[in-house]
């Protein structure tokens, strides 16, 4: 079994056994969390306990991609895979701080 197959197989056994009965609402709650994935491991970052940094980076690389394309639609998965790691407080911050073009990050000019 290669390494793709056994993570895999690890993910599917959470969810091998069927909840019992679920309300819609229940379900499609189940549904959400069983997509649900966090941003994928980072060579830069291995071993690390503090993944500030990795926050940091997966935020800025989100805001490179908006800046070479234009495109918030193509970046989504970035700005998605950096709300997973980051805590949402700091990524409310810059935002907000982007919105007052006060980001000490990267500037994305509209």
């Amino acid at each position: 079994m290669g390494k793709t197959e056994v993570e895999t197989y690890k993910l599917n056994k959470i969810f091998s056994t069927p909840p019992a009965e679920l309300s819609a609402e229940q379900q499609e709650l189940y549904n959400e969390v069983k997509a649900n994935r966090t941003t994928p491991r980072d060579a830069r970052f291995v071993g690390a306990q503090n993944q500030a940094n990795h926050c940091w980076n997966r935020y800025n690389e989100w805001l490179v991609c908006l800046k070479s394309t234009q495109d918030e639609e193509g970046c989504k998965v970035m700005r998605n895979m950096a709300l997973k790691i980051c805590p949402s407080l700091w990524s409310d911050k810059w935002d907000e701080e982007r919105g007052e073009g006060i980001y000490p990050g990267v500037n994305v000019e509209k």
